[in-house]
């Protein structure tokens, strides 16, 4: 992606003189529920900028949005039959006046070129912003904390620092460089230096005791300093040393559409609309929200009836406490002192299955564990590795009958995939020492949640015989006699088409899981372990920390990076042993190939990446958006947008408005393969822990986000 100065924007563009019989001649007819026309500037057409109609008089706020093309000309299809604001936005400009519109009329907008840089930049991804952090020095570490040079002495390398900024800690909740975190609020800016406000800042809310503790991780005085000179210098009228390029190519035919669901107070975690196996599944259906720590209903959108509703959920132990415990945070200057976040169920990740019911994770109970899942119990996986306490465990719901099932599993729970096997097989991660599943082909057969449940510690095969035996523990030295027990836990999970599963696992460097089950998985299942390149000899190939992940029909794993890449590793490149003594992490780099993502790097950095902080990598498998199967497409979270890799380039699908989108998942569904593109599409949603900070400000709800490919950008 080349980026362009904020002086050159406007020299970049078309500046064609065209008479108005030329325009005549060009422009397109809306047909009856299209809204089409020509956005033009003081110089000619205005090609990739955003159009968007937005209207409130449907039962949901409803916006859609698309790209002018060449000539400036737009159109935007198959609205609903309403009034609608409509105004453009694009980089270079100012936004502009709003026109109230009918369907089936046209539009003709005079686009407002900035006048300044401070205003083209207003509306530049969070990423810009944050690109002008500045990070401390390689030379600074290892941190010697307030006696030296202020960084955490658990801070190894500059890398682990970029790690817990981006998704090992702040960006993993929310953005930086949203117009809520680049300016610091007015309440805060009387209490001293920037260092002072920011340390106040970090406390509030909820999640205050976990930020301070993050910054503390990093160093206390040197984190707040860092960050309190990053909001000081724009304060002080300082923007982004590069500006982003107009959407261009296929990134000029997306049409956005966007509908709020939930409520003000309450943040969502991810969606679903289909079954991942068969996206066909559920076609024109409803699609069901997760809203993780926040509250306790299933957000449900209609999308044909552009309305929203709620599945309430319940626990099945009254004693169940709130996830997020008694508000121990300092006033915050959106919410005081209310509890805002009251969830008990907390519930993380759905997905949906071939009968489209809604399979999530979800806390039914207080966290310790039922009697069959401990030392003692005759259960298969509790006598080979017995389990104490599990935070969330699982729950369906099935939209035919309005039930709610709960179901009680002994480890815990945060992802979870469909495997294609006969049994159903639901994988979920997020059981630290161990991997769970439920058998749910059986649990439908008997209802019996303790037999169809299983899980297996994660074992490495050091000794090289290729099958499961006597294991040292991960406190202890290989023993090439022996396998070896890991603790690097799944976080993401995704069953490949061979039968294995992978996942990734965080912290730094980090890594993913290749599990393969074997006939009786709790004492056969074998796990190998990856890691990033992160100490290779030539920075252009560093790469750390992985997030999310996902794998493709070849076997091919797809992941997010907190360096900024996107990489893939692929296993038949490895050259050397897969199991033995040395297989333990760093034995096949040659099966990683980082893509460093679309953004500018953080300032003092000088390794390959970017600043963005991608929190999720998923794959178009059966491709439902039309980019191609298997597809890797990166959340963008300091993009504001989803990044696809097509062909080894990437195409960004910025969300314009509002600023802000930062989602954590994407599901693709085929509602109807012989429509085109009308037929199909990727569905995300706004998943930021604090909307609030989006542009809208207080009151702005989580949004549901479909994502179409036009053949063209005036397509209908």
């Amino acid at each position: 992606m080349r980026l362009l100065p904020v002086h050159a924007i406007s020299s970049a563009l078309p500046a064609l003189a065209l008479s108005s019989a030329l325009l005549t001649a060009q422009s397109v007819a809306p047909g009856p529920t299209d809204i089409a026309g020509t956005v033009r500037g003081p110089r000619g057409p205005e090609a990739g900028v955003w159009v968007i109609a937005e209207t409130k008089e449907l039962p949901t706020h409803f916006v859609r949005i698309v790209v002018t093309d060449d000539s400036g000309r737009y159109l935007i299809p198959d609205l609903p039959r309403a009034a609608y604001d409509v105004w453009v936005r694009g980089y270079g400009l100012v936004d502009s006046r709003k026109v109230r519109a009918r369907i089936g009329t046209v539009v003709n907008v005079q686009a407002t070129p900035a006048p300044d840089a401070r205003s083209a930049a207003r509306i530049y991804p969070a990423g810009y912003w944050l690109s002008m952090l500045k990070v401390p020095a390689e030379t600074e570490f290892p941190g010697t904390g307030a006696a030296g040079n202020g960084i955490a002495p658990t801070m190894k390398s500059q890398q682990d620092w970029i790690r817990t900024v981006k998704s090992g800690g702040c960006t993993a909740c929310h953005q930086l460089g949203t117009l809520g975190t680049r300016v610091v609020p007015e309440a805060y800016r009387a209490m001293g230096p920037a260092a002072a406000q920011w340390e106040r800042r970090v406390q509030s809310g909820q999640a205050g005791p976990q930020m301070l503790a993050t910054i503390d991780g990093m160093g206390h005085q040197r984190a707040l300093q860092l960050f309190g000179e990053w909001t000081d210098r724009i304060a002080a009228g300082e923007v982004p040393a590069t500006s982003p390029t107009r959407p261009r190519g296929i990134e000029r035919n997306v049409v956005i559409t966007e509908w709020d669901w939930a409520d003000p107070k309450a943040y969502m975690h991810d969606l679903v609309s289909t079954d991942r196996r068969d996206p066909t599944v559920n076609a024109w259906g409803k699609m069901y929200g997760a809203l993780e720590l926040s509250a306790d209903y299933l957000p449900v959108l209609d999308p044909k009836a552009n309305a929203i509703d709620r599945v309430p959920l319940t626990v099945r132990d009254p004693a169940t406490e709130p996830a997020t415990g008694p508000h121990r945070g300092a006033s915050s200057v959106y919410w005081g002192d209310e509890a805002i976040w009251t969830s008990k169920n907390n519930v993380h990740n759905p997905m949906m299955d071939e009968k489209g019911r809604v399979w999530i994770t979800s806390a039914i109970r207080p966290p310790e564990n039922p009697a069959f899942c401990k030392a003692g119990s005759t259960h298969p996986s509790a006598k080979l590795f017995p389990l104490n306490r599990s935070g969330r465990q699982l729950a369906m719901y099935d939209p035919t009958t309005k039930k709610l099932t709960h179901i009680n599993t002994c480890f815990g729970t945060h992802h979870l995939m469909f495997a294609e096997d006969p049994q159903r097989t639901l994988w979920t991660s997020g059981g630290g020492p161990v991997i769970g599943w439920l058998d749910t082909k059986l649990f439908e057969q008997t209802g019996d949640e303790e037999r169809a449940q299983g899980w297996t510690a994660l074992i490495l095969d050091t000794n090289g015989d290729g099958k499961r035996g006597p294991y040292t523990e991960p406190n202890e030295p290989i023993d090439p006699t022996k396998d070896h027990r890991i603790t690097a836990g799944f976080y993401a999970v995704s069953p490949a088409p061979d039968g294995s599963v992978w996942g990734s696992s965080l912290g730094y460097p980090g890594g993913i899981l290749r599990l393969v089950p074997g006939a009786h998985p709790p004492e056969t299942a074998l796990v190998e372990y990856f890691e990033p390149p992160f100490n290779s000899a030539d920075p252009a190939k560093r790469g750390y920390s992985p997030r999310g992940m996902d794998i493709d029909r070849n076997g091919v794993a797809w992941v997010a990076l907190a360096s900024g890449h996107l990489a893939s590793f692929d296993r038949r490149k490895c050259t050397g042993p897969l199991n033995g003594p040395t297989a333990t992490g760093q034995h096949c780099p040659e099966g990683w190939t980082l893509y460093p993502e679309p953004l500018p790097q953080l300032s003092n950095v000088t390794a390959s990446g970017s600043a963005e902080a991608s929190y999720y990598t998923w794959v178009d498998q059966h491709d439902a958006l039309g980019l191609g199967k298997n597809t890797p497409i990166n959340t963008g979270n300091a993009s504001e947008g989803l990044l696809a890799l097509k062909d080894g380039q990437w195409v960004v699908l910025r969300v314009p408005y509002p600023t802000g989108f930062y989602t954590k998942w994407m599901d693709g569904r085929i509602d109807d393969a012989r429509a085109g593109w009308k037929g199909r599409g990727l569905w995300a949603t706004v998943s930021t822990r604090a909307p609030f900070h989006m542009e809208t400000g207080k009151g702005t709800t989580a949004k549901a986000v479909h994502f179409q490919m036009r053949p063209s950008p005036l397509a209908r």
